[in-house]
C-alpha cells in the first residue's frame, strides 16, 4: 500500500490536533506529585513531572497512551540501526571511486557544521537584542543534577568502535557509522566476491524499507498518543512562566528553518524551497511528535530518496550523519539558554566567551545523541566553560519537552536540505523527481 493514498499527512495532522485537545483536557484531572521534604515538583529518570496516582493517571496517561506511543516510537527506532547499517553498505558500494566517498564525507561534515555555527550565532545575536532574562521571575521547582560530559577529544576518540558487536547494542550512531563505510569500502576492492555480498544486502535493503512503510502506518495512533501525553503533563503554565525565552526559541528556529535552509539550497543548488518543504511536511510531523532525530530517519531517508529525487548513495551516508551531529534546533536552545542563563543570574558574557559558546556548542553537536533533551546535557558542558552555574537549566527544564519536538522538526529539515544540496553537487539528484507534484 502507497502512503500517498491513505493521506497520512492529513491523518497526522488530525492526530496532532485531537492529541493537544484531548492532552490539555486530561491535565484538569490529574495533579503533580510533590514532594514532602521539599515541596517541589516530582520528576522521573527524564526530568518528567511524575503525576498523582488516579484513574487517569494510571489507566489512560501512562497506561493506554503509553502503550500506544511506546509501541510506535520503539517500532520506528527498532529500524534505525539496521537501515542505517544496510542501506550506508549500499550506497558505500555503489561509489566505485572511494576517493568520491571522501569527498562528499568532507562536504557533508564542513556544511552540518557550518549551519550549527550559523544557528547559534543567530541565537545569541536574537537573545543579546531582545534579553530574555531581564525581569523574569520565576521559582526553581526542578532539582536538575547535570548529567555528565565527554571530553572534546574523547568524542572524537569513541567515533571509532572498538567492538562493533557493542555499538549495535548501545546504538552508537558514529560508530555504526564507521563500521558500515568501512565494510561498503570492503565490498568495493573484493571485486565478484563483494559484488556477490552486495546483492544480498540490497535485497535486505528493500524488505527494510516495506517494514519502514508498515511502521509509519502506526503513525497517527502513536502521535496522538505522545501529543496527548505531552499536553497533560506539560500544559501551559510553564509556558507563561517562561513565556520569553519560549518564544524567542521558537522564533529563532523559525527564522533558522524558514530562512537559512532555503536560502542555502536556493543558492546552492537552485532548486524551489517551496517544493521542498510540500514534500517535508511528513518527516517534520515525525520529527515533532517523536523528538527524536534517529527515530525519524527511516521517515526521512524514503522522503529524500523518493521525493526529493536524492540518490541512496549520497542519502544513506548524509542522513544518518545528520541525524548524529546536524544539532542545528539543539545549538540555537543552547544559545539562547545561555544568554538567558546568564541575564538571570546578572552575569555578563564577554565576546570572547561568547564565541567559546558558539565553538563549544557547534563541536558539541558532534557528540549529542539524536534523542529527546539530549541537548540539556550538552548544555551543562557549554555553561561551564562560560562559569554559569548549570543548576539554572532545571527553569528551563518545564518546557524544554515542547521545544524539543519543534528544534528536532527543524534537525531534519537540515538535514534533508544538506541531502539535497550535496546530491545536487555531485550530480546524484533526480530533478524530475524533486520538481514532480506529489499528494499527500
Amino acid at each position: 500500500m502507497e502512503l500517498h493514498k491513505i493521506k497520512l499527512t492529513r491523518w497526522i495532522v488530525m492526530a496532532m490536533l485531537a492529541g493537544a485537545v484531548v492532552g490539555l483536557t486530561l491535565s484538569q484531572f490529574v495533579e503533580f506529585a510533590i514532594d514532602s521534604g521539599t515541596g517541589r515538583v516530582k520528576l522521573d529518570a527524564q526530568n518528567r513531572p511524575i503525576l498523582e496516582q488516579g484513574f487517569v493517571a494510571d489507566y489512560i496517561i501512562n497506561g493506554f497512551f503509553q502503550f500506544l506511543s511506546e509501541a510506535f516510537i520503539r517500532s520506528l527506532k527498532a529500524l534505525v540501526i539496521p537501515l542505517v547499517f544496510v542501506s550506508l553498505i549500499c550506497g558505500t558500494a555503489a561509489m566505485d571511486n572511494v576517493r568520491k566517498l571522501g569527498t562528499i564525507g568532507l562536504k557533508t561534515l564542513a556544511l552540518y557544521l557550518f549551519t550549527t555555527a550559523v544557528a547559534i550565532t543567530i541565537a545569541i545575536i536574537v537573545a543579546l537584542i531582545v534579553r530574555p532574562g531581564e525581569g523574569v521571575q520565576v521559582t526553581d521547582t526542578n532539582d536538575f543534577v547535570p548529567g555528565e560530559t565527554k571530553p572534546l577529544l574523547q568524542v572524537f576518540i569513541d567515533i571509532f568502535p572498538e567492538n562493533v558487536v557493542f555499538a549495535f547494542v548501545n546504538g552508537e550512531m558514529l560508530q555504526i557509522i564507521v563500521a558500515a563505510l568501512s565494510f561498503g569500502i570492503a565490498l568495493v576492492v573484493s571485486g565478484d566476491h563483494g559484488r556477490r555480498i552486495l546483492d544480498i544486502f540490497k535485497d535486505l535493503n528493500e524488505v527494510i524499507m516495506k517494514l519502514v512503510i508498515i511502521v509509519m502506518l502506526m503513525a497517527p495512533f502513536g502521535v496522538f498518543a505522545k501529543i496527548s501525553q505531552v499536553f497533560a503533563k506539560e500544559g501551559f503554565d510553564t509556558i507563561f512562566a517562561l513565556g520569553k525565552y519560549f518564544i524567542l526559541v521558537i522564533v529563532v528556529l523559525l527564522i533558522h528553518g524558514l530562512l537559512v535552509y532555503p536560502t542555502m539550497l536556493k543558492v546552492l543548488t537552485g532548486l524551489s524551497p517551496l517544493q521542498f518543504f510540500k514534500k517535508m511536511r511528513n518527516v517534520q510531523l515525525f520529527a515533532f511528535s517523536t523528538a527524536s532525530s534517529n527515530a525519524t530517519i527511516p521517515v526521512t531517508m524514503r522522503t529524500v530518496e523518493e521525493r526529493l529525487g536524492a540518490s541512496k548513495k549520497v542519502a544513506s551516508f548524509t542522513v544518518p550523519l545528520g541525524a548524529t551531529i546536524n544539532m542545528d534546533g539543539t545549538a540555537i536552545m543552547q544559545g539562547v539558554a545561555t544568554v538567558f542563563i546568564a541575564q538571570l543570574s546578572g552575569i555578563d558574557l564577554s565576546i570572547a566567551q561568547y564565541l567559546t559558546v558558539i565553538l563549544a556548542a557547534t563541536m558539541a553537536s558532534v557528540g549529542t545523541a539524536g534523542v529527546p533533551s539530549a541537548g540539556l546535557v550538552m548544555l551543562t558542558m557549554v555553561l561551564g566553560l562560560v562559569g554559569l552555574p548549570p543548576d539554572k537549566i532545571g527553569l528551563i527544564i518545564g518546557i524544554d519537552r515542547l521545544l524539543d519536538m519543534v528544534r528536532t522538526a527543524v534537525n531534519v529539515t537540515g538535514d534533508s536540505a544538506i541531502t539535497c544540496i550535496i546530491a545536487n553537487s555531485e550530480d546524484a539528484l533526480d530533478k524530475n523527481v524533486y520538481d514532480r507534484s506529489h499528494k499527500t
